[in-house]
């Protein structure tokens, strides 16, 4: 393929392609030397389920779909690319063989099939655990792939590389294989403190170190070029440099300019995080944490991260299930619950940040004949609402000053974001950011071009959303209550239920 019929000719506009990979879907986003978006696209694919607590891809879908999308992208824009970065959906494994061919289908942050796997962890040595530093959580990639050791060994021998997701892609676009910190260290087989693979959580778990990817400095670092094969794909020129990209959540705080540890940023899309940049490696780790603390996606640094698996996906699942348009959904937001309305625990895939619990499961509680698909659309933006302040709690303390930020696709709608702010009791500050993530990986494509990133105009933010008093005094009432419904379905899930003995037989 010559130069004049790839899309991106070299004589397009100079510009910069930044490729989101998210759970079920891909974002592209195309920037110019000043930082400016000249075009996007995007294609979603399908996550499955083979079996309960199951989550899983085919990666061919991830280079289908971003194929396309780069492609409209980019022939949108009229842009000549000087280089890629990546982004992509966190802490989910692609099992690939020597040439990099999935071995079977990619299993997902959200799935929870290794939780019996997390027993090797707790049985680490206190100094061994301590250098892991973060909560255990089956859909990272250790347990996922003891896993696949234990149970599909077939796999697991053909298995040449262990990848994250966006390292798979890119390994697709550069013949390169490797990994970056942002995403090394959510695999909960990174020490932190050495900034490293840990090699004694390696041993316990049984997984080859030859299996897992070299690690480079940061998520600018260049990680190869684009070959002749990965050119044709994507419709540009070969050779132009790819960077190593950066998990998503990372990629998103470069992209939105979150750098204060005095801000932090809630961001809900298929989960909900609220993350926080720290000054430096903290001294005072837990010994039972739970939240996380990540590389960021610069050369040095640390974000702290309260993750919530319960946003985007449990809202469509209710939207689902009741017919009920995104529009119809977000209107809800706006109504006050009369007192004894039904309450929605949204754990339909477990939870992490605070309880660690995959067995978590959801339900509307509290129901009586007069309640109906309204109600229960209110109480489904509630249960979630509830749940992000459940995880925004565990990072932030009333009165710390800190401005909180509101990012994401799932954020957008006016009495959703006045919900959110009434429930968590705090202002927020919605971001004018479209596709962070992407917007980040477009900064990282400039760095392994070797050009600075681009100024900020300042404009990034719009008007604060002040919660309103006397909404905060109901909501609290009703968190104290959605609070106690949750542990009693927890206490009761774990408990083994009685005999039954029906009249007349013994």
């Amino acid at each position: 393929m010559t130069n004049d019929s790839t899309t991106g000719s070299r004589n397009g506009v100079p510009a910069f392609l930044g490729i989101d990979l998210g759970t079920s879907s891909v974002k592209v986003v195309v920037t110019g030397l000043d930082g400016s978006v000249l075009g996007q696209a995007g294609g979603a694919y399908a996550v499955r389920s083979a079996r309960p607590g199951w989550s899983e891809t085919d990666p061919h879908e991830w280079l289908s779909s971003t194929t396309a999308a780069v492609r409209t992208a980019v022939a949108g824009a009229g842009a000549g690319i000087l280089g890629i970065g990546f982004s992509g959906q966190m802490h989910g494994i692609v099992a690939a063989d020597r040439a990099g061919t999935p071995v079977r289908p990619a299993m997902l942050w959200s799935d929870s099939r290794a939780t019996d796997q997390l027993r090797s962890y707790e049985e680490l040595p206190a100094h061994v655990r301590a250098r892991l530093v973060n909560p255990l959580s089956p859909g990272m990639a250790g347990p996922l792939l003891s896993w696949l050791e234990q149970h599909q060994p077939q796999a697991w021998a053909a298995t040449r590389w262990a990848l994250s997701p966006k390292d798979w892609l890119r390994s697709r676009l550069t013949g390169e294989f490797s990994t970056e910190p942002s995403d090394a260290s959510a695999t909960l087989l990174y020490d932190l403190p050495g900034d490293g693979w840990d090699l004694d959580v390696l041993d316990v778990l049984g997984v080859d170190r030859a299996k897992l990817a070299p690690v480079l400095p940061s998520s600018g670092h260049p990680a190869g070029e684009l070959t002749p094969a990965g050119a044709e794909l994507l419709g540009l020129h070969p050779g132009i440099p790819v960077a190593a990209g950066a998990a998503d959540t990372a990629a998103a705080a470069l992209g939105s300019g979150l750098v204060d540890p005095a801000t932090a940023q809630l961001t809900i899309g298929t989960g909900a995080q609220v993350i926080r940049p720290v000054a430096a490696f903290p001294a005072d780790l837990s010994s039972s944490p739970v939240t996380h603390l990540y590389r960021t996606a610069d050369a040095s640094g640390w974000y702290r991260m309260a993750a919530g698996l319960n946003g985007g996906s449990t809202l469509s699942w209710v939207r689902d299930v009741l017919a009920a348009s995104w529009q119809e959904l977000y209107d809800c937001a706006a109504q006050l619950p009369d007192e004894d309305a039904p309450l929605f625990l949204p754990h339909l895939h477990g939870e992490r940040t605070p309880y660690l619990d995959a067995g978590m499961r959801g339900a509307w509680t509290g129901l009586t004949p007069r309640h109906g698909r309204r109600e229960l659309l209110h109480a489904a933006l509630e249960g979630v609402a509830f749940a992000v302040r459940e995880a925004a709690d565990c990072l932030l303390s009333p009165g710390d000053g800190v401005e909180l930020r509101l990012a994401g696709g799932g954020t957008t709608a006016p009495a959703w974001r006045q919900m959110l702010a009434d429930v968590l009791g705090r202002p927020l500050t919605p971001i004018e950011v479209s596709a962070a993530s992407g917007l980040g990986a477009t900064i990282l494509a400039r760095r392994a071009a070797g050009l600075a990133d681009p100024g900020r105009d300042g404009s990034l933010d719009m008007a604060t959303v002040s919660p309103r008093p006397e909404r905060s005094h109901a909501y609290a009432d009703r968190y104290a209550l959605y609070r106690e419904r949750v542990a009693a379905l927890r206490r009761a899930a774990h408990q083994p239920l009685p005999e039954l003995v029906l009249p007349g037989t013994t």
